[in-house]
């Protein structure tokens, strides 16, 4: 079926919500294509999408869908039904209808719910999963994508996301479901004796898990003052009632505290924009905080910006993870409470530093495809055998967690981390901006960007396969005249260097990755969750002026590779 006949069987159905119709008549012809030429796909961090009308958008009709797939899932566990499922939502155009939507269908096919009072950040929905013994999770977010966007992600009964293995099988029951239109959805009536609403309880068990991370509780915080953004979003009252509670001097930018699905006093809700800060470091420069923390909306991500020598300096989330690791592993060894079989997660396209600091600390790192549901396997698996004894987990995008109460990015763990590391820090006269310069100092001068290249539609989805592709059909044997002494290919699992191949042990995903002569490498994706591809860029330098001019012949070399002239 084309897109028009499945835009023509949208504006025909009788039971078609009204602002979607009107949605439906205002669409163009470039619109409607876009709007129907595919099915929303689960990516990296489950579906994600623009909120409206259509196959390729977030709507009732879509959700119902993709709940019909994770209904039939759970029925397929043990006890699934009584067990039930876990349900959240963030601050986002319509988050609350989709929660009850996804309710309803489950108690469709019989499933109990737990449904959220009220919105909460997504690694409190991975701890409720846990805490109440569910057989699985839903969060409806969009995590830090603009307001347009709203996404659904599901979890497994540990509160990870669903790895492929078993998303595949949510998939395969939602490819069976041949007219989202027509989902059999029961009444509200027939659905209340399914769900059960939770709240201040599970906030407590939460806390109480977030506030014992602290590795130096005693330490007194009169003399640190932390500015903090929730973005608008789920973190505002989780932080502050930790913090405030542990005795922090923590300030809130209180125009962005309000949930607000528009985000109507931050320039982005997503903590990798600059521009994010803005508020924050404003109100930082008002009060002489010391440091300014920023959550986005789902409350899993944190950007972090210290003052250094009279400036606020914003640190990237590789830099940040550096430095919460070198806190966290110097203040365990020093107690003598390091695991001997310590182990630190973090992901192909993460930097190298962390990896450099953990192992200086004779702490084993293992690496994971992109999307923090890797690093949760990771953990579950390690949980059972007993092998290895989880220490930290992070990406570079700006997501990490410390314990492993929660099985997804904890911005608000992050939060205590940051807080506690730079209160450390400050009594020894220094600030986290000190502490990753000695990190560079110790370990050599990294330089981590990111390039992401819009490429909406029907159109930018074809760029995007002809960009990787090209690459594969045209491998690079220098880039910027840096020698490529080996590249990595997660889709055929191949790595080669000089001449000879090896196979990569993890599932399959459209990745390459380009190691260079000296030291550096960079990595091309497609997003799993926006249309955009991403180019990662680690770059090794003599220090840091040199790795950041190295840094822009690369940006420079790779988008000429491509044939992108603006970027």
């Amino acid at each position: 079926m084309g897109y028009q006949e499945k835009y023509n069987q949208w504006l025909s159905f009788e039971g078609l919500d009204e602002s979607m119709k009107a949605n439906l008549k205002e669409m163009d012809e470039k619109e409607k294509e876009d709007a129907f030429y595919t099915n929303l796909e689960f990516g990296t961090a489950g579906m994600r999408g623009i909120l409206g009308a259509g196959t390729n958008r977030l709507n009732i009709y879509t959700i119902r869908k993709a709940n019909v797939g994770f209904a039939k899932y759970v029925l397929t566990l043990p006890n699934g039904k009584e067990r039930g499922v876990a349900i959240g939502y963030d601050n986002r155009h319509m988050s609350y209808r989709f929660a009850i939507e996804s309710a309803k269908v489950l108690a469709t096919y019989g499933i109990k719910s737990y449904l959220f009072e009220s919105l909460r950040p997504t690694p409190e929905l991975s701890f409720a999963v846990r805490h109440l013994g569910c057989a699985g999770g839903i969060m409806i977010t969009a995590s830090h994508n603009p307001k347009e966007y709203n996404g659904y992600k599901v979890y497994d009964d540990t509160g990870c996301q669903l790895i492929p293995e078993w998303a595949d099988q949510v998939v395969d029951y939602v490819n069976q479901v041949e007219d989202e239109l027509n989902v059999e959805v029961c009444s509200d009536e027939e659905a209340y004796p399914y769900i059960t609403y939770i709240g201040e309880e599970v906030d407590e068990a939460y806390y109480k898990e977030v506030m014992a991370i602290e590795i130096n509780p005693g330490m007194d915080k009169k003399d640190f003052k932390i500015v903090f953004s929730p973005q608008h979003g789920t973190s505002n009252i989780p932080v502050r009632t930790c913090l405030e509670r542990l005795g922090y001097d923590l300030i809130p930018v209180l125009a962005q505290c309000a949930p607000d699905p528009d985000f109507t006093n931050t320039k982005s809700p997503n903590p990798e924009v600059e521009a994010s800060y803005e508020l924050a470091i404003k109100k930082a420069k008002e009060v002489d905080a010391d440091v300014v923390v920023i959550c986005d909306p789902d409350g899993d991500r944190l950007g972090v910006v210290a003052k250094h020598e009279g400036e606020y300096v914003l640190m990237s989330g590789n830099q940040s993870a550096a430095v919460y690791l070198e806190y966290i592993l110097s203040q365990l060894k020093e107690k003598g409470t390091l695991p001997k079989n310590a182990v630190m997660y973090n992901t192909i396209v993460t930097s190298d530093l962390g990896e450099l600091v953990a192992r200086s600390y004779g702490v084993d790192v293992e690496k994971t495809l992109t999307g923090f549901k890797f690093i949760g396997d990771k953990i579950r698996k390690y949980e059972k055998t007993g092998e290895k004894q989880f220490v930290f987990g992070y990406e570079e995008s700006y997501g990490c967690v410390i314990k492993d109460f929660v099985r997804d990015k904890d911005a608000i763990q992050a939060v205590l981390t940051a807080a506690e590391a730079g209160n450390y820090y400050k009594k020894q006269g220094k600030d986290l901006v000190d502490v990753l310069n000695a990190l560079y100092a110790k370990h050599g001068t990294f330089k981590e960007t990111q390039i992401a290249l819009s490429k909406a539609g029907v159109e930018g989805a074809q760029q995007i396969k002809d960009i990787m592709a090209g690459l594969r059909a045209n491998a690079p044997v220098e880039i910027a005249g840096y020698k490529v002494v080996s590249v990595e290919d997660y889709e055929t699992s191949i790595k080669t260097a000089d001449g000879q191949e090896t196979i990569i042990d993890l599932p399959k995903s459209n990745v390459l990755k380009y190691y260079l002569e000296d030291g550096s490498w960079i990595a091309a994706r497609p997003s799993g969750t926006e249309p955009k591809c991403k180019f990662y860029f680690s770059i090794k330098g003599n220090n840091q002026q040199d790795a950041l001019d190295k840094t822009n012949v690369f940006h420079k070399a790779m988008m000429e590779m491509i044939g992108e002239t603006e970027y």
